[in-house]
């Protein structure tokens, strides 16, 4: 996993590794990172389907009751076909813009 942390921003890129590899090692160090908002970047990889974001749901659905974002991208899945609980944008522009509006939402109890 490569990290970037910017701010209240943590941006984890998944490497070279297969996605359950990457879902392990994101459980074991997700207590780092849980106070901050997360970007999920999972461009690297092609053969993702929207079943295979369902092992992020119970995470996120946790993260985003600790009023943090929690945002998944990946180009690669029809977002239609995405659990409407998973927030998943193509782009890592896309879920900085994501998370802008959420803070925005909570700021206005939304």
């Amino acid at each position: 996993m490569i990290i970037d942390r910017q701010e209240n921003i943590t941006v984890i890129t998944q490497e070279s590794v297969s996605l359950g590899k990457f879902i392990e090692r994101f459980k074991e160090s997700y207590s780092k990172y849980k106070k901050d908002h997360l970007i999920l970047n999972l461009l690297s990889l092609s053969n993702l389907s929207a079943s295979d974001l369902m092992e992020f749901l119970e995470l996120s659905r946790d993260h985003r009751s600790a009023k943090k974002s929690f945002v998944i991208v990946t180009n690669t899945v029809s977002f239609n076909d995405v659990n409407e609980e998973l927030v998943v944008t193509p782009t890592i522009e896309e879920a900085y813009d994501v998370i802008e509006m959420e803070d925005i939402e909570r700021d206005l109890d939304f």
